[in-house]
């Protein structure tokens, strides 16, 4: 387990502490219920919203949704990796309101094949509970909260393998998979070959991330079968196959989720974390993230604050071309974020500085068009009239 991980976990760890030190509350998220027709009954899911939610500059910003199956067990780790890896200083992944579902009965609702068994049970409602979260729960969060329709499905064991079989159908709201030690286990070769056969290229517009565990004697043979549809997969796909298959050796069947989480959320998203001074054009950075989104069939702009980092960094050169071209990212925000009102905010700043007083109280004015209480702009214009 990596040092980088290690971090995490301790930062995870330290907000039990500063909140018993403090005799403060530190909210990570909150409780919800909604009921179910497609189930028939009540279910509980918790919601993380991403740490920029609230602040006034961020109004206008929508958010990618992250499912997590078995909330109770992963919510909490995953929240703090995904609110470290996103934060304004270490972009590694976009911002996300993650959501984890509570458990009723994992064996039904995971399961998407019913078992034989000599005693009768209930498995075999993966369907119904995939339509739950699909035409429900889904459809809640969007009207609520602002979100994007890029969503990603986590799920570990039982839950690991209801993503794989949702990644497999021809029609799914989810984006991304993240399927950690899938339970394969009823899935003999005649109805691995059978559900092989009938995935179109629609699947392979997604991206799957499969993680299987080191669990002895006991998994090797759970973990040929996440070789085998890898493979299987990767044969049928025209052209570049978005998926990772990782084995953690190191790793059992209970130790592996947070770790694969990391490497999985990484992995769909390898290539969104730029460091702003390796960045001279925009035109450099509008490739870069063309290619990005090409990867994950969804249209992924540069972060707006990696942008304005950039431009501001540009800005401050003595060089003239440097802040030139630091105008054009301050315009890049405003193409990409119109209802940002920072966004014309910077490039107010931006125009000040190169001395073009008559956009600079223009794009001033657009600013608090959208945002009548930004002191700045009112600050700005009250000056630039004087002068």
């Amino acid at each position: 387990m990596n040092k980088y991980f290690i971090a995490v976990i301790l930062f995870i760890l330290g907000l039990n502490q500063v909140s018993s030190q403090n005799a403060e509350q530190i909210v990570v998220g909150t409780k919800h219920h909604l009921h179910s027709n497609i189930l028939n009954e009540d279910r509980e899911f918790w919601i993380s919203l991403p740490e920029s939610y609230t602040a006034p500059t961020a109004s206008h910003k929508k958010y990618p949704l992250l499912i997590v199956l078995d909330g109770n067990t992963h919510f909490r780790a995953i929240i703090g990796m995904v609110n470290y890896m996103s934060s304004a200083y270490n972009i590694r992944i976009p911002e996300m309101i993650v959501v984890g579902i509570q458990n009723i009965d994992r064996r039904r609702d995971f399961t998407p094949d019913k078992i034989i068994t000599v005693r009768e049970n209930n498995t075999g409602g993966g369907e119904k509970f995939l339509r739950f979260l699909e035409e429900e729960l889904i459809k809640e969060l969007d009207k609520n909260y602002r979100t994007t329709s890029y969503q990603i499905l986590f799920g570990h064991s039982l839950g690991g393998l209801l993503a794989t079989h949702a990644y497999m159908k021809e029609d799914t709201v989810f984006n991304a998979f993240i399927a950690v030690d899938p339970s394969f286990g009823t899935w003999d070769a005649e109805t691995m070959d059978t559900k092989l056969e009938a995935v179109t290229q629609k699947s392979f517009k997604r991206f799957l991330y499969v993680a299987t565990a080191n669990w002895g004697k006991r998994n090797i043979r759970n973990r040929d079968r996440h070789v085998r549809l890898y493979e299987a997969l990767n044969s049928k796909c025209d052209g570049y196959f978005p998926a990772r298959l990782e084995y953690f050796k190191e790793e059992n069947h209970n130790s592996i989720s947070p770790i694969a989480f990391y490497n999985g959320i990484s992995a769909i998203f390898d290539g969104y974390g730029v460091y702003y001074r390796d960045v001279e054009t925009v035109e450099q950075l509008n490739q870069h993230f063309h290619k990005l989104s090409k990867k994950l069939s969804w249209d992924f702009s540069p972060p707006e604050a990696l942008v304005n980092r950039i431009g501001y960094s540009m800005l401050q050169s003595r060089n003239e071309s440097d802040k030139a071209e630091a105008l054009l990212f301050f315009l890049l925000n405003t193409e990409n974020f119109p209802n940002s009102y920072n966004a014309f905010d910077s490039l107010g700043e931006a125009y000040e500085v190169i001395g073009d007083k008559t956009n600079a109280i223009n794009n001033y004015k657009k600013s608090l068009l959208l945002n009548p209480n930004n002191e700045n702009a009112i600050t700005k214009i009250d000056s630039l009239d004087k002068n």
